[in-house]
């Protein structure tokens, strides 16, 4: 399996972090070890000093696609769940000063936790789903599906381009706005609307 990740899909935090915003989606990989699963904790790397999070609803692949069309990229995913895009903030800097790609920065052992899923059936409206990620209790970031620059079925449509889908594979659908560090001994829990899916710990 592969994981997936869009950038820049929210305007907010596009602008946020001075970045242009995209006319199509950007996508880059993380490799299955940077899986963190059962709410196991993240251990904070040694290389950097300004780890930051970024709250992101997921999507689960349920089978294999490649150049899906717009009318059935639908049927590729049945369920969604919540991850964080841990990003070492101060590398990610560095390489994009110098217009390397961000692996380094992005793709490091531990980097994706996920949480639980859930199936799609249970919401009303894939267009409209709140989710929210807290720090030690208190809200950090607040996003609602409706306001991707590129819904789930633009993403798995202009991926599946490039990038054959297979079965099992997690797609990361960009963090709204709020981003920001976290340090040793910090909590963080992440809700798609109320339901608590994902708690991790940093140590």
């Amino acid at each position: 399996m592969k994981i997936i990740c869009i950038g820049r899909n929210y305007v907010e935090h596009a602008l946020e972090l001075n970045n242009p915003i995209p006319a199509e989606p950007v996508f880059f990989l993380k490799p299955d070890t940077s899986l963190i699963i059962r709410n196991r904790p993240f251990f904070y790397p040694e290389f950097s000093s300004n780890i930051h999070y970024e709250v992101e609803l997921v999507l689960k692949i349920k089978k294999n696609g490649r150049h899906v069309h717009p009318d059935f990229a639908h049927a590729y995913f049945d369920e969604i769940g919540i991850g964080i895009d841990f990003t070492a903030r101060d590398v990610q800097d560095k390489l994009k000063q110098k217009g390397l790609p961000w692996e380094a920065a992005k793709a490091f052992d531990g980097s994706a936790p996920i949480g639980n899923f859930m199936p799609v059936s249970r919401f009303q409206d894939i267009k409209n789903i709140r989710f929210s990620l807290h720090k030690n209790g208190e809200i950090v970031q607040e996003g609602n599906s409706g306001l991707m620059m590129f819904d789930f079925n633009s993403i798995l449509v202009h991926v599946s381009k490039y990038v054959t889908l297979k079965m099992g594979d997690l797609i990361f659908t960009g963090t709204p706005v709020g981003v920001g560090p976290v340090k040793i001994g910090d909590r963080l829990e992440a809700f798609i609307e109320d339901e608590r899916l994902l708690k991790c710990d940093v140590k």
